[in-house]
């Protein structure tokens, strides 16, 4: 890593179409924007979307519980509110979420790419190519397979507080290991799918490849020329030294001030960094 490279960083971080035949139900007003459900076989998603612009998709953050409710709730700031003045905002319960709307199979061989497919598809639905993204806690590792799946669609991505991998996640009481009580949830909202099963699905998910972002390699992270833009965090599913070390590696990346959450007054400057990084990647 050349020294201009970590001057960069440095300043950066102290300065601020589908298989089968998609359906679309309509559904009474979100909370955050217009809601509708896109299906595509057996999978339902709920998505939302609100104002209008250059499509920017949103990940809310929540682990295998994500919902769109993440941006009213636990996240730092609501991102459909504050971007849809300048962006087509756009979000989506996650498949199987027991507290949303999103339902699906669970596929228990290709966890990751059984996402991927619903949020590339969800884009495909609503006619988008090229589009933004922006993702936290688990929209981490997911942008990451996005970047890896379709490296000429997104144009931009924004990696807030992402999850990564700790040697202390091998041991099942460590609070990091956010996905111990998905399967349970879900089975009792879903008496037709089985423990086993979701147990397989965890286990290939976080425990196949437990090294680094779970869903593609430093050597990828080193090559990808997505521009990025990363906020790191410090909690056991968050770790500090995984979003910097993709910050480094990565050729494309801006890094946010640390610690970008706390105090409360940090987090307007964050967002501005945002805005500013959204903005100059944003094609006219």
């Amino acid at each position: 890593m050349g020294s201009t490279r970590r001057t960069i960083l440095a300043a950066g971080a102290a300065a601020a179409a589908t298989a089968a035949v998609p359906r679309v139900f309509a559904q009474p007003a979100g909370k955050l924007g217009t809601g509708k459900f896109y299906e595509k076989g057996s999978v339902r998603i709920y998505y939302e979307e609100a104002g209008s612009g250059f499509p920017l998709l949103l990940l809310p953050g929540g682990g295998l519980n994500s919902t769109i409710s993440f941006f009213t709730g636990n996240s730092p700031f609501n991102a459909m509110e504050e971007f849809k003045a300048e962006y087509r905002a756009i979000a989506a319960d996650l498949r199987n979420a027991p507290s949303g709307q999103s339902t699906g199979p669970v596929e228990p061989d290709r966890p990751w790419d059984s996402y991927a497919d619903d949020q590339l598809g969800l884009m495909d639905h609503l006619g988008i190519d090229k589009f933004m993204v922006m993702g936290f806690c688990i929209g981490g590792p997911f942008i990451w397979n996005l970047l890896k799946r379709a490296p000429n669609r997104i144009v931009a991505a924004v990696l807030a507080q992402p999850v990564g991998w700790r040697p202390e996640m091998r041991d099942p009481a460590y609070p990091g290991v956010f996905w111990k009580t998905w399967g349970p949830a879900l089975i009792a909202k879903r008496p037709e799918i089985t423990l086993p099963v979701t147990d397989k699905f965890v286990t290939t998910m976080f425990g196949a490849n437990p090294d680094f972002v779970f869903t593609v390699t430093r050597d990828f992270v080193r090559n990808c020329q997505t521009p990025v833009l990363i906020l790191p965090d410090e909690i056991p599913a968050h770790p500090y030294a995984v979003a910097m070390e993709c910050a480094m590696l990565a050729p494309k990346a801006e890094v946010s001030i640390f610690p970008w959450k706390e105090p409360n007054e940090r987090i307007p400057l964050a967002v501005r960094q945002i805005h500013s990084f959204l903005k100059a990647h944003r094609p006219v």
